[in-house]
């Protein structure tokens, strides 16, 4: 009775409770951004004309990238991008979510098959233990590693392992806590999102748009 009640907690107002610290602390993050940058005046010191170096088109910043990171280490920049890829594609646009979505608020988005999506997993945990490894063996990464860089790779796959245990019902007998596990997974990385590095993955476009800098995509008129 006790664990039947646990269940529904954590797929109930635990749920809408994680969605509630994920939107509220986004809405914090935008406002403590906006608050450390200002507007930037452009004023030019040297009376002699200079070269805009910031913003331009899409092909400058993918020219400007490829020069620099994807020159340096491009298998690190294939293995990120799928990365991130997956870790968007596979939940957001997975059936049985949709599913729920559908029943908590009556609108669904569009669904991969589960058998596309179960690919994707697979890929994603290969790139989670890419990261793995380099971070252990890779003495130059390893020296910036601490705990919490390993907490957060942690958090980015834990739903995803238990998410593909449960589909594949490798621990049939325990389904309910496998599944339990996968949404409480799922719960507390989105509740992480505004408070850790993962904000990174709505501030990677803010940045690119809003500050100046030579990777900028838009005008870029604040600065820190």
């Amino acid at each position: 009775m006790e664990t039947s009640a646990l269940f529904d907690f954590i797929r109930g107002p635990l749920a809408w409770i994680s969605f509630i610290v994920f939107f509220l602390g986004l809405i914090f993050q935008f406002y403590r951004f906006f608050n450390l940058t200002k507007k930037n005046p452009h004023v030019i010191y040297n009376p002699r004309p200079r070269k805009k170096i910031t913003g331009g088109s899409v092909q400058d910043f993918i020219k400007r990238a490829s020069l620099s990171v994807f020159g340096v280490n491009p298998v690190m920049v294939i293995v990120t991008t799928v990365f991130h890829l997956c870790l968007i594609i596979a939940p957001v646009f997975l059936l049985a979510h949709n599913m729920l979505l559908k029943n908590a608020i009556g609108i669904s988005l569009f669904s991969f098959s589960e058998s596309f999506v179960d690919t994707l997993t697979v890929i994603f945990l290969f790139c989670g233990l890419f990261f793995l490894l380099r971070r252990i063996l890779v003495a130059r990464v390893r020296a910036i590693t601490d705990w919490n860089d390993y907490f957060i790779l942690f958090l980015a796959t834990a739903p995803f392992i238990t998410g593909y245990l449960a589909y594949h019902q490798t621990f049939a007998d325990h389904y309910r806590l496998v599944i339990s596990l996968h949404i409480l997974a799922g719960e507390l990385m989105l509740m992480a999102v505004p408070f850790t590095k993962f904000v990174h993955m709505v501030f990677f476009f803010v940045f690119r748009f809003v500050i100046e800098s030579e990777y900028s995509l838009g005008k870029g008129d604040r600065t820190w």
